[in-house]
């Protein structure tokens, strides 16, 4: 290890959908975090761990701060994300290049009162076609509170993301490796295939239906050349039970069809999934079925 090895950890706030999973992936070099076009599709911490000859980099990537606190849900969405940033050496935060929104301010209250350095970071900068804007955003940012850096990215296509690298390695102490080179993530693949069969919900299923889902998995076993994982997505109605199942079962076969191909992608293997789905009301504002399905395991 050389004697210039820094190690440390970089939280990413924001309000939802500013594209920080998709950056988390894009930092780390393969899919750690579940995306969609939807806010709020992540729902947990998730540590994303990009190590390198000189530098460990262990990523942050929480819920989206957002002022609702209505349900139970909501509730743990924002303790996860603000409670991510204990302990941590650096922040991302972001917005998007369209520009400041009322919608930043939570993510930008928390910024203001962390100690360590937060980096500005304009995300979705190929959505914008005319650049010219950007000169008075970051001008105008710097109003809003100090940032050590801002840096204009797209964390689709990759722009910008080098230079990033290169400004966070920067703000790291000298420390060794947290975790072991080869280790990505400190999810169990468990836990990423109850993410990645409710990716494909975020995705297939339209209104407000993905947000009254959660999914649980019954049998994850290891078997000669196979993977069998048996998985429950529960909902709180019956008219979103039929519409998660759709017409003839054909919903439910892409859902089922689309999460078994993107786990055999990343777990190198083949996989069994079955699939159920079933009713159980007023889920997400229980804090015992919450527990039970996994949410405050990591606030």
């Amino acid at each position: 290890m050389s004697a210039d090895y820094v190690s440390g950890f970089v939280a990413l706030i924001g309000r939802p959908n500013t594209g920080k999973s998709t950056l988390l992936n894009r930092l780390v070099g393969q899919k750690v975090s579940i995306t969609s076009r939807r806010p709020q599709t992540t729902r947990h911490r998730i540590l994303g761990i990009k190590t390198g000859e000189r530098e460990q980099v262990v990523y942050v990537d929480t819920p989206g701060l957002h002022a609702s606190e209505g349900s139970m849900m909501s509730r743990y969405l924002n303790r996860a994300a603000s409670g991510s940033l204990e302990g941590v050496d650096c922040i991302l935060l972001l917005i998007t290049a369209g520009g400041w929104q009322e919608q930043d301010e939570p993510a930008l209250m928390h910024a203001r009162r962390q100690t360590c350095p937060v980096i500005l970071v304009i995300n979705k900068i190929d959505k914008q076609k005319d650049h010219t804007r950007f000169l008075p955003m970051i001008e105008g940012s710097r109003e809003k509170m100090t940032f050590a850096e801002i840096i204009p990215i797209s964390a689709h296509t990759g722009a910008g993301v080098d230079d990033l690298e290169h400004t966070i390695r920067r703000y790291l102490p000298a420390h060794p490796p947290y975790f072991p080179a080869e280790q990505l993530s400190d999810r169990s693949d468990r836990f990423m295939a109850a993410e990645l069969i409710r990716e494909q919900i975020f995705r297939l299923l339209g209104k407000e239906v993905p947000y009254a889902t959660a999914v649980e998995i019954q049998e994850f076993k290891h078997e000669p050349k196979l993977i069998r994982i048996e998985a429950t997505i529960w909902v709180e109605k019956d008219g979103q039970k039929a519409i998660v199942i759709g017409n003839k079962g054909e919903r439910m076969k892409e859902i089922g069809r689309n999460a078994r191909l993107a786990m055999q992608t990343a777990f190198g293997s083949k996989v069994y999934l079955g699939l159920w789905v079933k009713v159980r009301a007023g889920w997400s504002d229980d804090a015992r079925v919450l527990r039970s399905l996994g949410y405050g395991d990591d606030t």
